[in-house]
């Protein structure tokens, strides 16, 4: 869980020197504190009615608190819970008594200065002072999870009177050390006031101004500085400034240092200043900088900084070069570069987007494949061990400058999402660039690269990103196309219409999902007509004859609804896609249903059109489906034919509850395995099925190499997708991307099979898109389209059937022979299916669009080209064009008057020089290919490091023209 940032001054108390050792103070804050908590007013026993919250300000100018709030969270809560907009100003020196609420009459009344509506627990609580999104001081009491170090101790119950009290107004960022428990309750000025610092009668000796260290001095080259807690003064030049989101502060860097590779063995030249006066400083000011040496820690490690700083400007400074990562360091390297300006180079991709809505963060992997979970590509055990280890070697996370929180922090929720938009929608699986440096830095539990400011909407300089969303549903061939699809929880019975439903809320406080209740999906009328938009356009594009679906309501199982057809919400979902264009039936359920069956279900959906049933479908009752969803069964023919294939849709066990088994493979992998043998059994020997082809698919909630996938398959059916790819992967969870939907043939339904792809439209996509997130930000981002409908990606198979094609019909001309219409041609990528595809360890995009009589397709890779900036050689990583496809819908005859069309040399009007050759070994029959003579820039590595750059003219492949007719369609 990412944390907020609490990094305040360090402990040590730096005294003037003096022949006489002074003993050792509290030092007070530089900021606003809370002083004292008193959480048990009007409890027996207790001196006072009403509970308090004591903010003191140990600063000699008055503070004022418009814009301020203090936050009130339960003990359970890391967030900063509900909040109470404070008023009003406290005083230099001063206290500013804030009501609380009250257990009863008992005591004397308090005078305050503003009242809150909350009530604070006797017990275990956290109340947060923040101004603004910025968090000043926190404090946590008892079992509070939310805490600064520890927490404060809050003994006894309601009836013991008493209060918790800060230690002479020092704020050292550890609760358990700063409070202590008293039972004098101290309200506002019948409190003292903390001491200052004592004065020393004893003559002193002024100290000398320390000189300037560098900021390699003070990192060092272990974990931690071997200064911390000792006051320092260095030389930076600010590299990156966070005036805004929380971080409060800069990061410096020692002039002229960076642009050269480091070493486990070195030193950062850059650390981060913490403090106001470093947050207001100019990016690329040289300044001299005084402060104490502190850790920020967050789990596994800590980020190195200056606290309290002062900051003086300077000039001359030689200025700070980013330092290029070809690679991503290792984690004892990284360390060298902490807090430093660095240029990474190379492709990374997108494989963690969850935290985005949230955190504003990126997860990203180094290289052009995002992570996949283990289990998803090895098998479990040391295989899958190794391959993690691999995994977190390539991981690091892309933040966005800030620690706010686009969930619970109003002043965040007010801004637009870092990075996202409709346009940019930062996909899993997606490749990203740096066009400029960032900050190589340890917080929140993780290695990061910072931007220089915050980000602010999804404009940015320094990134590079590709909207690679498939505008159309693969192309898998076949008469007949079978899908699966697990549809997110769509409820026609709504949260509104349950008693004691709760809802989330969006930030205008109108409620969306349904909150712990019978239902599980949209609350209101209007949330789920978002819901259902966005899955209606997805079903429709997907243009499957036939549907398996998972998690739509089981209408019969809402018990404060009795009565209910077990098909309402499947028929609602019916009539909104016919309404839609669509033509669509569903499979009535069985007359025999399960007992104390689950309110999701699995079901099917199918065109009339094209499909027909074969008789009723049937359910497996099985224990070993207790807790889950019990398989579907129903058997189709394709109208026209005799051909029928079989189609059972599953829903396992999810990972998220259920026994360890320590395998590796989630919560309540048995049950998935006893599921897995179940229905395999039942497919193998019910007598409906015999003989027949069958298919079984939907969210098997089991990765591809994982037992209850190994158990299937060694029932005799194949995997229609592969695993540890990026395109046929369904889902991410926990920035690891993996398949848990599946598509199984026997070997009779894997003779019908012609192709089977995953549209990913879903899985890749943030969950801002999603309806269960709008209006949670101030940019709305819902759009009534299919990308983000669900949180699964819906599986397609092609479906040959013979027979299914018109008969044959005579020829006009005198012939004992029919004629055999010709076989559609069938496009392929990279270069003639539209798409975003991984194929020989390269990315391809390819988009299509009319050409005359036919098609023509760009394709574009992923690569690193070389361009000319500025009178230099630059190495760009992004979409390079490769070349264009004319598909074989014209004739060799249509193309003839066009120079692609036919062997020849030509000039074109911008005195480009090109020639075409066809029908030879590279072209294969009926096809041209077409060259360009360009200028081709070149960069090849040395030895020494860099790249030596070169250019010549050279014959590039441009184009291919493929001959047919419009018969191929």
């Amino acid at each position: 869980m990412r944390k907020h940032l609490y990094v305040l001054a360090a402990t040590t108390a730096l005294l003037a020197a003096s022949f006489v050792a002074a003993p050792a103070q509290a030092v007070p804050a530089d900021h606003l504190v809370i002083n004292e908590v008193y959480a048990r007013g009007g409890s027996a026993n207790a001196p006072y009615t009403k509970k308090f919250v004591e903010l003191y300000n140990p600063t000699s100018q008055s503070i004022e608190l418009a814009g301020w709030t203090l936050g009130y969270s339960a003990a359970t809560n890391a967030g900063i819970g509900n909040s109470c907009a404070l008023s009003g100003a406290v005083a230099a020196g001063g206290y500013f008594v804030i009501g609380a609420g009250s257990n009863g009459a008992t005591g004397e009344a308090v005078t305050t200065n503003l009242d809150c509506t909350f009530s604070l627990s006797g017990t275990n609580r956290a109340v947060t002072l923040l101004n603004g999104a910025d968090t000043v001081d926190l404090v946590g009491y008892g079992t509070a999870v939310r805490f600064e170090a520890a927490a404060a101790a809050y003994p006894g119950a309601n009836a013991d009177q008493g209060s918790i009290n800060r230690t002479g107004g020092a704020d050292t960022d550890d609760n358990a050390a700063d409070f202590s428990y008293t039972k004098t309750v101290t309200p506002g000025a019948e409190g003292p006031a903390p001491t200052a610092s004592p004065t020393d009668t004893t003559p002193t000796v002024e100290p000398t101004p320390q000189a300037p260290i560098t900021i390699a001095q003070i990192q060092g080259t272990g974990a931690e500085s071997a200064l911390k807690g000792q006051a320092v003064t260095t030389v930076g030049v600010v590299t990156a400034a966070y005036p805004t989101g929380g971080f409060n502060g800069a990061f410096i860097q020692t002039p002229g240092t960076g642009g050269t590779t480091k070493t486990a063995a070195d030193a950062s030249d850059g650390i981060f200043v913490w403090g106001n006066a470093a947050a207001a400083a100019t990016v690329g000011q040289c300044y001299t900088v005084s402060g104490t040496v502190a850790e920020y820690s967050s789990a596994g490690g800590s980020l190195t900084q200056l606290s309290s700083p002062a900051l003086t400007p300077m000039a001359d400074c030689a200025r700070v070069v980013a330092t290029t990562l070809a690679e991503l360091p290792a984690d004892d390297v990284k360390n060298a570069y902490e807090g430093m300006l660095v240029q990474p180079t190379g492709t990374y991709t997108i494989t963690n987007n969850y935290a985005l809505n949230q955190y504003g963060s990126l997860g990203l992997a180094f290289g052009t494949e995002p992570l996949f979970q283990a289990t998803d590509v090895v098998r479990p055990g040391a295989e899958a061990l190794a391959y993690e280890q691999a995994n977190l070697r390539k991981a690091i996370t892309l933040d966005d400058g800030s620690s706010w929180n686009y969930m619970s922090n109003a002043t965040a929720k007010a801004s637009p999402l870092p990075y996202l938009s409709a346009e940019t929608p930062m996909r899993t699986g997606s490749p990203v660039t740096f066009d400029g440096p960032v900050i190589l830095e340890y917080r929140f539990g993780g290695w990061n690269y910072q931007p220089r400011s915050q980000v602010v909407g999804p404009e940015v300089d320094f990134l590079t990103s590709v909207n690679d969303r498939p505008t159309t549903a693969p192309a898998v061939g076949g008469d007949v196309q079978l899908a699966s699809f697990n549809v997110l929880n769509y409820f026609d019975d709504l949260g509104v219409a349950e008693a004691d439903c709760r809802a989330y809320n969006d930030m205008y406080g109108n409620p969306v999902g349904a909150n712990g209740c019978q239902v599980r999906g949209a609350y209101s009328e209007s949330a789920f007509a978002d819901q259902e938009a966005k899955i209606v356009a997805a079903i429709n594009k997907l243009d499957a004859d036939v549907v398996g679906l998972q998690e739509i309501e089981n209408s019969a199982g809402i018990t404060y609804l009795p009565g209910q057809s077990r098909d309402k919400a499947l028929a609602t979902l019916v009539a909104a896609l016919n309404a839609a264009g669509g033509n669509w039936a569903f499979a009535p359920s069985p007359v025999v249903t399960p007992p104390n069956e689950d309110v999701i279900r699995t079901a099917f959906i199918y065109d009339p059109a094209t499909i027909e049933l074969v008789g009723p479908s049937h359910i497996l009752l099985d224990a070993a489906f207790a807790d889950a969803r019990q398989p579907l069964a129903q058997e189709f023919k394709v109208k026209g034919s005799g051909t029928t294939f079989v189609a059972i849709v599953n829903h396992f066990k999810s990972k998220g509850s259920g026994v360890d088994d320590g395998t590796g493979q989630g919560n309540a992998n048995p049950s998935r395995e006893a599921q897995a043998t179940a229905l395999s059994t039942w497919a193998n020997t019910f007598d409906e099925f015999e003989d027949k082809a069958v298919f079984l698919m939907g969210d098997f909630n089991a990765y591809t190499k994982e037992t209850p996938v190994q158990i299937i398959e060694a029932a005799g059916y194949a995997n229609l997708t592969e695993g540890g790819v990026t395109q046929d992967a369904t889902y991410q969870f926990s920035g690891r991307l993996g398949s848990l939907d599946h598509v199984f043939a026997n070997a009779d339904a894997l003779d019908l099979v012609t192709d089977a792809a995953v549209w990913n439209i879903n899985g890749d996509e943030s969950i801002a898109f999603q309806y269960s997130r709008r209006n949670y930000n101030t940019t709305d981002y819902h759009v009534a389209d299919e990308f983000a409908s669900s949180d699964h990606d819906p599986v397609v198979v092609g479906i040959e059937v013979p027979g299914v094609k018109p008969s044959p019909q005579p020829s006009k001309s005198p012939s004992a022979t029919p004629t055999v219409p010709p076989q559609r041609f069938v496009p392929t990528p990279p270069y003639t299916a539209p798409g975003r595809f991984h194929l020989n360890g390269r990315d391809w995009v390819t988009t299509c669009e009319p050409y005359s009589q036919t098609l023509r397709c760009r394709t574009e890779i992923w690569a690193t080209v070389v361009v000319i900036e500025d009178g230099q050689f630059v190495r760009r990583s992004g979409w390079a064009f490769n070349n264009l496809t004319y598909l074989p819908y014209m004739t060799r005859q249509a193309w003839a008057a066009n120079p692609l069309g036919h062997a020849n040399e030509w000039t074109a009007a911008d005195g480009r020089k090109w020639r075409t050759e066809c029908d030879t070994a590279a072209t294969g029959r009926n096809g041209c290919r077409s060259y360009a003579l360009v200028t081709v820039y070149k960069a090849t590595p040395e030895g020494t490091g860099g790249y030596a750059f070169s250019q010549a003219n050279e014959w590039v492949f441009n184009n291919i023209v493929m001959f047919g007719g419009p018969e191929l369609r």
